[in-house]
């Protein structure tokens, strides 16, 4: 037990959050102050006499915002996620010490992309939507094989390998491409991966390298009626080359858990507002779109992994000497984690 109470401002809280932070939190000495604004340069004062902020994938953890909260005293940003593209980890060298949650339940994210790839090709959504209106017409329901298919895997990490695990269930050809390339996985160029691919799924991790690997030029290099499927981040797809993608023909279906302008739209209700983002529009109205709203990591084994590692990770950092495995390094080259020795730490 840490004897001291650790003080957490904990941001874009929603009721799913609270249950499993509070009971790894009080059982680990830490009191979190729960928000539910999210973190941007207005709401930084929240958090003045913390310790530490724990934020989410759509916190603005800028520059600006840095400077703010390390005015305020906070020395560790936690985030309760993977992905870490909205935080400017360069500016926070120095200054704020950065840790994430690499792995929370990888099983949960590859499930929702293999749960919206069969709800799209089998038309499962439609057909829900007509039986509540007892209409049990087949017309307009018929789908495809998976078996036999190709499908191409764009990041082969955790997640992206127990997808091929799970593809490979239905008897589908598995192509991948990956900078780091693991045992067991047929790998190919990208080019080869778009040309020959049935089924595309992105699971790789937002950078300068990756943002809009999905455009027009490479929508072209793809097989007419090509299924898309991203439950990574929003910009790995040009939204945009999307529609125009499906308004040509040339992308059957797409299936989306995230969206590259998502940050002031999901996680909450605005069914009973008019909608300001004339392209999501556009993508949920086609009969060939399925949209959901960032929900692949939400089960019941994930929030409590990201809680209990989360809270480790806070630990770990105000009792190691401000050392912790999961700290994000921008000097070193990994994108995961700086993993040199203590002395050679880059951070």
């Amino acid at each position: 037990m840490v004897e001291k109470i650790i003080q957490v401002a904990f941001y874009d809280t929603k009721a799913y959050d609270k249950p499993s932070f509070e009971q790894y939190g009080g059982q680990n000495g830490i009191r979190f102050r729960f928000f539910e604004t999210k973190l941007n340069e207005d709401t930084a004062a929240l958090a003045e006499g913390c310790d530490a902020v724990c934020v989410f994938v759509n916190d603005d953890v800028s520059s600006a915002v840095i400077d703010k909260l390390y005015e305020y005293g906070v020395r560790l940003i936690a985030l309760r996620s993977a992905g870490y593209n909205n935080v400017d980890v360069r500016a926070a060298f120095g200054k704020i010490h950065v840790v994430h949650v690499p792995a929370y339940s990888p099983y949960a994210v590859a499930e929702h992309a293999a749960a919206l790839l069969l709800t799209s090709v089998r038309r499962i959504h439609k057909a829900y939507n007509r039986t509540r209106e007892f209409n049990f017409s087949l017309a307009g329901l018929t789908g495809f094989d998976l078996h036999g298919k190709t499908v191409g895997v764009v990041g082969t990490g955790k997640i992206g390998r127990i997808f091929i695990d799970i593809c490979r269930g239905f008897g589908m050809k598995v192509v991948a491409y990956d900078l780091f390339q693991a045992d067991g996985v047929d790998y190919v160029s990208l080019d080869t991966l778009f040309a020959e691919s049935d089924v595309i799924s992105l699971h790789c991790p937002l950078t300068d390298d990756t943002k809009h690997i999905i455009n027009a030029k490479t929508i072209e290099k793809m097989k007419k009626g090509v299924v898309l499927i991203n439950t990574s981040r929003g910009a790995l797809i040009d939204a945009e080359a999307l529609l125009n993608g499906i308004r040509s023909r040339k992308i059957g279906a797409a299936c989306l858990d995230v969206y590259e302008e998502e940050a002031d739209i999901f996680f909450e209700d605005r069914s009973g507002h008019i909608m300001d983002d004339e392209l999501l529009s556009r993508l949920i109205s086609m009969p060939n779109v399925i949209v959901t709203s960032h929900q692949a990591f939400l089960t019941e084994e994930a929030l409590n992994n990201i809680a209990d590692t989360t809270v480790n990770n806070i630990i770990s950092y105000f009792k190691n000497d401000g050392v912790c495995d999961n700290e994000l390094c921008y000097r070193c080259g990994n994108i995961e984690k700086c993993r040199n020795d203590r002395k050679e730490r880059c951070f």
